[in-house]
């Protein structure tokens, strides 16, 4: 969720080939020399571009009917979206107002909307991460009421669009947001609309589908492992040494893995609860080690210092690519590891009260 390639994919010379629809886009604010693509949501590539010859440029090409198009600068992607339907479109910067056909502009008007509430909440998240450690745990509950509100609006924005238009095809356009916001997706999916039918509303299913056989593969392989030895793995330290898991594990210590990074909300507001447990339990002979799903080494490390979490810390700077994802079938974060004195792995996914529980039952 995207390169940009600069072979043109072979969805779109299929469709190229077979007499789809051209498209018309005039971008208007562009900036000079920038170049601007049309991307397609479908195929996840461009499809189409031009080089601005001043602050307007114009960028033609075919796509399938009504296929589901977007815009980047670059690679920067710009907050615009619009159906091919046959008819020119202007997409004014820098907001992304799409103006053309009666379709397209009332989609346009849903995005500008659904894309205020976004930033209202990249704003909030923003505001919380440049508090300091003290001042994050003193504030929280009040962030997480206005993270919550914000929740709310933007759910009830989502049924909107999905409820106000039964007739069209406009809730494809947010289909991956929608569903996920449905307690039962399978309502979005299955509904008798022409939405529902929408070629990237079948690919938003099937992307929903295996991600959902990953999880409940991931959530097997957390059941099978518990009572079985820890797989060893390596990665490296902040300063780019090397170091193995059984450098810790199964050498007479308890030891909590924390799979976590430092981009993860959820893994923050936990973190206090594995600081107390550390220097409450570390004498008596815990061990932790943290294994980072970052990507941005200055960001991994600005985290460790925040956070204050002096136990050792190994990265491969990879992303949701790391080893540690790979050898432990981990699909979401925060998770855990529980490993005892012998390498044998005891629980997962220890948080919160539980965690100090289970460490209360083995050190006190």
């Amino acid at each position: 969720m995207k390169k940009i390639y600069a072979i043109i994919p072979v969805l779109a010379l299929l469709a190229a080939c077979s007499g789809a629809p051209a498209f018309s886009v005039t971008v208007t604010g562009a900036q000079e020399d920038a170049s601007y693509f049309v991307f397609d949501l479908l195929s996840g590539e461009s499809i189409a571009g031009e080089i601005a010859d001043g602050d307007v440029v114009t960028i033609t090409g075919k796509a399938a009917k009504d296929a589901i198009l977007t815009l980047k600068q670059g690679e920067v992607p710009i907050p615009a979206v619009f159906f091919n339907d046959g008819k020119p479109v202007t997409v004014t910067l820098p907001g992304g107002e799409v103006d053309g056909s009666e379709l397209n502009k009332k989609l346009s008007a849903y995005n500008i909307d659904i894309n205020n509430v976004n930033n209202q909440y990249k704003e909030l998240m923003e505001e919380f991460d440049a508090l300091s450690p003290a001042e994050q745990e003193a504030s929280i509950e009040q962030f997480q009421e206005r993270a919550e509100l914000l929740g709310g609006v933007y759910a009830t924005k989502l049924n909107a669009i999905r409820d106000e238009n039964p007739d069209n095809l406009i809730p494809a356009a947010f289909a991956n947001v929608i569903s996920q916001n449905m307690e039962d997706p399978d309502e979005f999916f299955n509904a008798d609309t022409p939405w529902a039918k929408h070629p990237y509303t079948l690919k938003v299913k099937e992307r929903i589908d295996e991600y959902k056989a990953k999880m409940d593969a991931a959530e097997a392989a957390k059941k099978d492992a518990i009572g079985k030895q820890f797989t060893d793995l390596e990665e490296p330290d902040q300063n780019g040494k090397m170091h193995k898991l059984s450098e810790y594990a199964g050498k007479g210590n308890w030891v909590f893995v924390d799979f976590w990074a430092s981009w993860c909300g959820p893994c923050r507001n936990e973190m206090p609860n594995v600081v107390a447990a550390y220097k409450k339990y570390h004498p008596k002979g815990l061990e932790i080690v943290g294994l980072s799903f970052d990507s941005d080494k200055d960001a991994w490390v600005k985290a460790i210092k925040e956070l204050d979490m002096p136990w050792i810390h190994l990265s491969d700077l990879k992303g949701w690519q790391t080893v540690a994802s790979e050898v432990y079938n981990i699909r979401s974060i925060p998770a855990s590891l529980l490993i005892d004195p012998q390498g044998v792995i005891v629980a997962r996914d220890l948080r919160g009260d539980a965690l100090g529980a289970k460490l209360a039952e083995i050190f006190d």
